[in-house]
């Protein structure tokens, strides 16, 4: 059970722990990196479950080597996200055995996650750029028109998102010289996260001060907790349907 002032602080603090679920970071950080103060989500039951991204299912974008071994203290400022990555990260997803979602039609779609600084750096790589114009209806509907989060091209759902990991209020960033922000960016299939919710939540309001002030407070019975599963390819326990991606934004 947890409690937050108001509806919209708590769909906020959900948002939060299903990203630093999926990224494998502990409740004890912002998804922007900054140790929390105060906080009780580091002291659910649920938030023991976190575990970082199994060996498979995590790597660092090189702008020279590509898809590499994870490695945050290796990324360099030049090693941005590119239409390249993109490529590659879902070739990886294909032969690694990540489901994808499947759409209207039977299209399938895998979502990949990143910042809005990560995403701007990416809509600057000029193939990405030239394949989202192209695939793009020549309408007002058109997302380089619109100013869209989202960006759809070569079956992938292409979203910027605040709470996607990122070292931007980190005390020690990544790089060799710890002075490198990066985006831990999450290419999502199908089960890529597991949700508990149970019951109907609670809601409680107290008068303060005369009933000049009132409290509310919302509980909720619930849960994250990452899929995983047991490799035939490599023999080892995997993540299910997440794959993430360090980079530089």
């Amino acid at each position: 059970m947890f409690s937050a002032h108001s509806s919209r602080q708590s769909a906020d603090r959900l948002d939060q722990m299903a990203f630093l679920t999926l990224s494998g970071v502990s409740y004890a950080y912002t998804t922007n990196g900054q140790a929390r103060v105060g906080s009780d989500l580091p002291n659910l039951a649920f938030a023991a479950d976190v575990s970082a991204p199994t060996s498979n299912r995590h790597f660092r974008w090189d702008a020279v080597e590509g898809l590499t071994t994870a490695d945050t203290s290796s990324i360099a400022a030049a090693d941005t996200p590119s239409w390249k990555m993109l490529v590659e990260l879902k070739a990886l997803a294909e032969e690694s055995f990540v489901k994808p979602i499947r759409m209207d039609g039977g299209v399938s779609v895998y979502n990949v996650f990143m910042t809005p600084t990560a995403l701007s750096v990416l809509k600057q790589d000029t193939d990405c750029l030239a394949n989202i114009r192209n695939s793009a209806p020549r309408s007002n509907d058109n997302v380089l028109f619109k100013g869209s989060d989202s960006y759809y091209v070569d079956g992938l759902a292409i979203h910027s998102y605040r709470h996607v990991y990122n070292t931007r209020r980190a005390t020690t960033k990544w790089g060799s010289g710890h002075d490198v922000d990066g985006c831990r960016i999450l290419l999502c299939g199908a089960q890529a996260l597991g949700f508990a919710d149970i019951g109907m939540p609670e809601w409680t309001e107290k008068g303060f001060d005369y009933d000049n002030r009132q409290g509310i407070a919302y509980g909720k019975i619930l849960g994250f907790k990452k899929p995983k599963f047991a490799s035939l390819e490599s023999g080892t326990t995997e993540d299910f349907g997440v794959i993430c991606v360090d980079v530089a934004q």
